[in-house]
């Protein structure tokens, strides 16, 4: 990290660095997509119950900022916002509370929204030009999506193979039994996805089931160590 940067982006790449080392520490990202805010917290709960305290919550539904806002008041939880297209969502998702940002596509004012408000952002990329300018953004990190559409941990090995400082982030498709594929590839530092939380679930409000499905991925990582 180069001496003359500003404090305040020195200050944005410590808060990424810690925020990403919370959220890939599991190498499971859940994807969440709530209708209800009245189930963000016993969501929350039950996903820190299977071991996993940290979620994308997307802004796919009217819940999401309020959900967002209800999950980041527990504590040793982190969670971000999904589905991130529009500068304005940044904004409302940072208001509510949201440590990290995921966007499905590369877009540069909504990337440049993220930094200046010192934000971690991992946008969507998934072929060689789109990888390159993300890297002129100063980004690192990207999501791969729709992962199973995109060519799975093939592709994303043939893109690592030439951008060998990224790292992806796939999703889309995923579920327990294509995870550990992706997780072999060093360039992959966690998967995201829904099958830990599915919408089902969430509506039928059996947040035993997420508990549940949580431990279960969470021991199908721990037997690729």
């Amino acid at each position: 990290m180069p001496e003359e940067w500003p404090a305040s982006d020195r200050m944005s790449l410590v808060i990424k660095q810690e925020v990403f080392m919370d959220i890939f520490a599991y190498r499971i990202m859940p994807v969440i997509q709530i209708e209800d805010a009245a189930d963000a917290q016993p969501l929350g709960e039950a996903l820190m119950a299977g071991g996993l305290p940290v979620a994308e919550v997307t802004f796919r539904t009217d819940a999401a900022a309020e959900s967002i806002a209800i999950m980041n008041d527990i504590e040793g939880f982190t969670v971000g916002a999904g589905t991130v297209i529009t500068p304005s969502q940044v904004e409302l998702a940072i208001e509510a509370g949201a440590k990290f940002l995921v966007s499905p596509g590369l877009r540069t004012d909504v990337v440049r929204e993220a930094q200046l408000a010192g934000r971690p952002i991992i946008p969507g990329a998934v072929t060689p030009g789109e990888i390159m300018s993300a890297q002129a953004l100063g980004i690192d990190t990207v999501k791969f999506f729709p992962a199973k559409v995109f060519g799975g941990p093939a592709a994303i090995s043939t893109l690592a193979a030439a951008f060998t400082t990224m790292k992806f982030i796939p999703t889309g498709g995923i579920d327990g039994s294509t995870m550990p594929d992706y997780l072999k590839l060093s360039c992959v530092p966690a998967v995201a996805g829904s099958w830990v939380a599915l919408p089902h679930l969430i509506a039928a409000k059996d947040f035993a089931a997420v508990t549940a499905a949580c431990r279960e991925a969470l021991s199908q990582v721990a037997a690729l160590a």
